[in-house]
């Protein structure tokens, strides 16, 4: 692949801390966002350490890495932790703090920087932890025309100007094989993603950091789902330990399960 640099787009995206517990606002209407911690969503922190891996791999085959994320203004802090891990220039698409932004309108985006830049290889978490959507990569595919890998356990860069993407399945691992160019989304086990160390936090001040919006790419956000009510999930009983199988069956005529 000595011929063909791999320019490497890797989006991602802010969300509550996983940590967290999240809650639901006073209206019923979304999770509370107001005094909570937010980091890089994990899938994507997984999509960026494969792309830092396969540039320490293969040194001279990657040209850049560039980090991209769609959010409000504090949005900037998750790039620069990216910038601090490794990438080499990220774009922040700035969009009002109570925006939301649909996988599709998330495509087109993407889809924007993706032509503008002649990017090759994008990595991409297989969904957020928010919305739990896993459509934005099949979504871009689609809108690029280009092959896809979904839910990468494994991922190799062949000499031959192809990559093998190795997926997971029921009962044993599913292998594809792709030219370039190509879409790979991540699933867990993929990677143990990094930390930041302190000296390249401070040196990611000083990587590019370039900020746009939706228009400047000619691109309206325009939403075509509607949240009526979120509510909790109803309180489950909590579950009761037998000794024998005859416990069990006795337990389960008790509740008329049998």
């Amino acid at each position: 692949m000595s011929s063909n640099k791999l320019k490497i787009l890797v989006p991602v995206k802010r969300v509550i801390d996983y940590a967290i517990k999240p809650r639901i606002n006073k209206q019923n209407t979304g999770i509370e966002s107001k005094g909570v911690k937010f980091s890089i969503n994990p899938f994507c922190d997984i999509a960026l350490e494969e792309s830092l891996k396969i540039r320490e791999a293969n040194k001279d085959l990657v040209e850049s890495i560039h980090t991209v994320s769609i959010g409000p203004l504090k949005a900037q802090d998750v790039l620069r932790t990216t910038l601090a891990k490794g990438a080499d220039k990220s774009t922040l698409i700035q969009i009002k703090d109570d925006e939301e932004v649909e996988p599709l309108q998330v495509g087109k985006i993407l889809k924007s920087i993706i032509e503008k830049n002649d990017y090759n290889l994008i990595i991409l978490g297989k969904q957020s932890i928010d919305d739990d959507s896993n459509q934005t990569g099949q979504i871009l595919g689609g809108l690029l025309n280009w092959s896809q890998a979904t839910n990468a356990s494994k991922v190799k860069i062949n000499t031959d100007n192809t990559v093998e993407v190795t997926r997971e399945i029921d009962g044993g691992e599913d292998v594809l094989k792709s030219k370039l160019p190509l879409i790979i989304t991540t699933d867990l086990r993929l990677n143990e993603p990094r930390y930041a160390s302190l000296p390249n936090i401070m040196k990611a001040k000083k990587k590019p950091l370039e900020k746009l919006t939706p228009k400047d790419l000619g691109i309206e956000i325009e939403n075509r789902l509607q949240i009526l009510k979120i509510e909790e999930p109803p309180k489950r009983q909590a579950g009761i330990k037998v000794e024998n199988v005859d416990q069990l069956v006795e337990k389960l005529k008790q509740v008329k399960a049998l």
